[in-house]
């Protein structure tokens, strides 16, 4: 089996929030938990967190999870989502053959879907596949993995685009998992979408949960 680690994205400023999205508590539990939860019960990796925005807060954060969450500090992260990226793809680059990045505001990604995109990685790699993403009803989402053969074009990304260019550059190794239910893609990222996923919440027995 191969290597496979984690990277959480938690450093941004959440201007669009107002308030710090990875902290904002859900269903009793600081919202990164979830995604940081699911990574662990999917068995990767290491698991990296990587912050820069009230960093000290974020680490304690984290202390809960012990050793199995390592923290990465993304000093320029007003410089964007780019920075986060290469910051956690360096953290693990040589200590694995792929990883996961997951956004810390998603938190309805079951383990199924880490499970259903480590299956098809595994089954798929022989064939070129090097980037497996998952669609939720048809909209692209996270977490979106990347075979260790593309960590180098990470250090190429500048500002906010996040990994959106090295999709493009590579769409011929991406192989796209459909998945029905569209709420697995929600985020915080406003304070919308954070009453829709706590009203989502509210109708399941017991949240989300980590699988």
């Amino acid at each position: 089996m191969s290597r496979v680690g984690a990277v959480i994205l938690a450093a941004g400023l959440s201007t669009r929030m107002g308030r710090f999205k990875p902290l904002v508590p859900l269903a009793g539990k600081p919202l990164f938990h979830y995604a940081a939860e699911t990574a662990l019960a999917a068995g990767l990796s290491p698991v990296v967190l990587v912050g820069g925005h009230r960093m000290r807060e974020l680490a304690a954060s984290a202390a809960p999870f012990g050793a199995r969450i390592e923290i990465a500090e993304n000093p320029a992260y007003r410089t964007g989502m780019a920075s986060s990226l290469r910051t956690g793809i360096a953290a693990l680059a040589d200590r694995t053959d792929a990883a996961l990045v997951f956004l810390a505001d998603q938190p309805l990604v079951p383990r199924a879907v880490v499970d259903a995109l480590l299956r098809e990685y595994v089954r798929s790699r022989g064939e070129g596949v090097r980037i497996v993403r998952p669609a939720y009803s048809g909209a692209p989402g996270h977490p979106v993995l990347f075979d260790a053969g593309l960590y180098a074009a990470f250090e190429t990304l500048g500002g906010d685009e996040g990994g959106r260019s090295i999709l493009v550059r590579h769409r011929s190794a991406l192989r796209v998992v459909p998945f029905g239910d569209a709420a697995w893609g929600l985020d915080a990222d406003t304070p919308e979408g954070l009453a829709e996923l706590e009203a989502r919440l509210a109708r399941e027995e017991g949240g989300p949960g980590p699988g």
